[in-house]
């Protein structure tokens, strides 16, 4: 792996600092509060260390959701998925709200078990452009996030593995649709990881295996751990082959950060760029976050 990302200085921005981590991803953005309007060059600052290190974590914010919205809409505006799509938190209308609530509680989504590396709303015809996400309560161990850099995923296949990739599709399906069909899960060990012709297709989008970051131009492997997934015009066993050995590369931690939540915490993440997983952690703790996603576009 390249280690020029290693070595890029900080970049100051008026009255913060941002530091590269010695990390196959990621920066630490130091002495910003996100409650306190930004300048341009503040802005522009961010958006090109999101460009170059795909995740920003901002240390000892201290937001209501009315100031997370505020900060997050220098970045874009939020993920709305079409009606008739569902993703996390999805209401009964079809929408889903500005603000996601990530906790193991009654009104909070996803529990306390481990979730594969995806990126959100792969399934969708728009996947959503990044994520915040803003911790207020963390267990004392585990509930860590690991992201994974697709960039650096593509730049390590070796030339053989490109050629064969570079021009194909894949057609993700949407994991909600078989968990209210009570089928397979969405992180619990039993998800159909390629479609064969005995398992129904229900919902699927079908976007370039990689795709090339709308800003950077960089080629990405555009691809999840676990989601069901198919290459059209492959044979079942061929495709299903080519999957699991680009998996295997995914998981390789030498692409990967993990981040161990403190309280006051913001990540954001270029979700174009990035897989994100999560650690179990005892359901005895309580670990309660805060997401919003930023609107994307169709990916090519």
């Amino acid at each position: 792996m390249s280690q020029t990302a290693f070595a890029t200085p900080p970049i100051t921005a008026d009255a913060f600092r941002i530091t590269p981590l010695k990390a196959a991803l990621g920066a630490q953005v130091e002495g910003l509060d996100g409650r306190q309007p930004l300048t341009a060059i503040q802005v522009l600052a961010l958006k090109q260390a999101l460009r170059d290190h795909h995740i920003l974590i901002f240390k000892r914010q201290q937001l209501d959701d009315r100031a997370f919205l505020d900060f997050t809409s220098y970045f874009g505006s939020v993920f709305q998925p079409p009606a008739d799509i569902p993703v996390l938190s999805s209401g009964k209308d079809g929408k889903a709200p500005l603000i996601v609530k990530v906790a193991n509680s009654e009104d909070g989504e996803l529990g306390n078990f481990a979730l594969p590396a995806h990126s959100d709303h792969h399934w969708t015809p728009t996947p959503s452009a990044g994520s915040l996400l803003y911790a207020l309560q963390v267990p004392s161990s585990g509930g860590e996030t690991t992201w994974t850099n697709l960039a650096l995923a593509y730049e390590t296949l070796d030339a053989a593995t490109k050629a064969e990739i570079d021009d194909l599709r894949l057609i993700n399906y949407n994991p909600f649709i078989r968990l209210r069909q009570r089928d397979a899960g969405y992180g619990d060990g039993k998800s159909i990881q390629y479609r064969t012709p005995d398992i129904e297709a229900i919902q699927g989008t079908e976007h370039p295996l990689v795709r090339v970051h709308p800003e950077s131009g960089k080629r990405l492997l555009y691809l999840g751990v676990r989601t069901e997934v198919e290459i059209p015009g492959y044979e079942p066993e061929q495709g299903q082959a080519l999957i699991e050995r680009l998996r295997e590369h995914l998981v390789n931690p030498a692409l990967a950060y993990t981040h161990r939540w403190e309280v006051g915490d913001i990540v954001y993440w270029d979700n174009q760029a990035t897989l994100h997983a999560r650690n179990a952690f005892d359901a005895g703790e309580t670990r309660s976050l805060k997401r919003i996603s930023l609107a994307g576009s169709r990916p090519f």
